[in-house]
């Protein structure tokens, strides 16, 4: 519907700026709310086609502080990671993609085990692997580069643009890997337009707020607003099948 689309767009240019602002949590936030909209099989993919806007945009908007030296190394792994979704989606079915999203949010905000493993990846091939693979099913597994770019640049402004570089890569392999599923694209055509369209100004705006909005305040109520959306999101899937 007409209304739904126009929500989502709003929520994807919020998101969009959080992101470019910080570099990371707009979309795991957008892929935790879009099961409350999207059946089961649309999820991941009309998320993909929102993200790599958004990402590719920032990415453009930032290009002067672009790094390219680490983007091989993540590309191989990544590639490597759609090679497995390969294997794995035809031993699991779409419909738990919804549950899978609130699962993997719950674990990552309050399992530490879990979320330290991940976020100690130390090797950029492994980090693309495991971002991707995992993304391939959930739509966003999160900044899981995050942590290793953080330690090889002092710059901010380097760290969100290649993140968002390395970002447009992963998103880009989810709509060719969607798209050799079958996904018809077409079907959704207005409200991945609008979702485009709502992503670059997000992160054009984000890019400028990135120097006057401190966002410290973020990293303490993002658990919460995953948790509130992952529990959402369970509590439909249940209810449907009831």
């Amino acid at each position: 519907m007409v209304g739904n689309d126009l929500l989502l767009a709003l929520v994807n240019l919020l998101t969009s700026v959080i992101s470019g602002i910080a570099g990371m949590g707009g979309g795991v936030i957008l892929v935790g709310l879009l099961p409350l909209f999207l059946p089961a099989a649309a999820i991941v993919p009309v998320h993909a086609a929102a993200q790599l806007a958004s990402n590719a945009s920032r990415t453009w908007f930032g290009r002067s502080q672009m790094d390219w030296r680490y983007m091989l190394p993540y590309v191989v792994g990544a590639v490597g990671g759609t090679a497995a979704f390969w294997l794995l989606v035809r031993v699991i079915s779409l419909e738990w993609v919804p549950l899978l999203i609130a699962v993997y949010i719950l674990l990552t905000q309050w399992v530490a085990p879990v979320n330290r493993w991940l976020k100690n990846r130390e090797n950029f091939y492994l980090i693309g692997f495991i971002q991707v693979g995992i993304g391939m099913f959930v739509g966003s597994p999160g900044p899981l580069h995050m942590p290793l770019l953080t330690k090889k640049y002092d710059d901010t402004h380097t760290v969100v643009t290649v993140a968002s570089a390395m970002m447009t890569f992963f998103h880009t392999l989810k709509l060719v890997a969607y798209l050799a599923l079958g996904f018809v694209f077409m079907e959704y055509w207005q409200l991945i337009v609008l979702m485009s369209i709502s992503a670059v100004i997000g992160s054009w705006l984000g890019v400028r707020l990135r120097h006057r909005m401190p966002m410290a305040w973020l990293k303490g109520v993002m658990p919460w607003i995953l948790t509130v959306i992952a529990l959402q999101v369970m509590v439909k899937f249940v209810l449907e099948r009831v």
